[in-house]
């Protein structure tokens, strides 16, 4: 009987599975290592399998997996909560910095929660049209370590987020790899709502780091919202921060804020 030991941990929303990996205790297939653990009702269920893995470039390396057994290059929910893990098991002080497949994240963990300094995001296309099932869907598409597509909406309530999001995801446009899809409501200045459908769980989620930040940097270039950091409410609930500097209509100085929280531990058992 082989056994791992695990964290369950969350961050707005978003629940993972954290394993301390630096010895090398997880199986070579951690692609099918995840699609068994986080099937809810069937095991631990989770948004993602988060590994702790040495790095000779910074403190620690963090890789992500997702239900369906893809590796993403970045999770900034999961982020925040491999850096909470971290400090809390003692692998780190309070500042930290910790590789992922999008670059070097830096952290530091302030009043309980966590704030990143993100990449600085590329790939960024304004006022796009599309062809969908219902008709033409503008949206905004920007890479905060992962794609995400942004839509704005009068109410976030009455969209349909899985049907929508379902057909962003795959649309050609975002091929070959995909993209995530975020709809968004906006409250005043400097207040937004947001749902996101994420690709690799394949639904929708109860909050997105990355798309926090992706909703937050489009809304500010289409001047949507005028302030500085920005509030992003999420459908779990919590709300995130986002920081960035804008000079010159570059985007720099990206950082997200928000909690990070333990829910138990436990151990992860199979047989050979």
């Amino acid at each position: 009987m082989s056994q791992i030991k695990f964290t369950k941990m969350c961050a707005g929303g978003n629940d993972f599975i954290i394993v301390d990996d630096r010895d090398g205790i997880v199986p070579e297939d951690r692609s099918s290592l995840a699609k068994k653990v986080c099937q809810r009702k069937f095991s631990v269920g989770a948004d993602g399998l988060l590994l702790l893995e040495n790095s000779s470039q910074a403190d620690f390396r963090m890789r992500i997996f997702n239900p369906d057994g893809s590796e993403p290059e970045m999770c900034g929910n999961g982020a925040r909560c491999m850096a909470r893990f971290a400090h809390l098991t003692g692998i780190v002080g309070k500042k930290m910095s910790f590789e992922t497949r999008a670059g070097t994240i830096e952290a530091e963990i302030i009043d309980g929660g966590v704030k990143l300094r993100m990449g600085e995001p590329t790939n960024m296309g304004l006022n796009l049209e599309i062809p969908l099932e219902e008709g033409k869907h503008q949206l905004h598409k920007i890479n905060t370590g992962v794609p995400h597509a942004v839509s704005f909406v009068d109410n976030l309530e009455e969209v349909d987020v899985k049907g929508l999001g379902r057909q962003i995801r795959r649309h050609p446009q975002f091929q070959p790899d995909g993209t995530n899809a975020d709809f968004v409501q906006v409250v005043d200045g400097r207040i937004i709502k947001m749902r996101t459908y994420e690709r690799g769980v394949e639904d929708e989620t109860d909050s997105c780091g990355t798309g926090a930040v992706a909703s937050a940097i489009i809304a500010f270039s289409l001047k949507k919202v005028t302030e500085v950091p920005l509030r992003v409410e999420t459908r779990g609930g919590e709300a995130l921060k986002v920081y960035f500097d804008s000079e010159r209509q570059k985007i720099t100085n990206v950082h997200l804020e928000g909690g990070a929280r333990t829910i138990y531990e436990g151990e992860l058992k199979w047989k050979d």
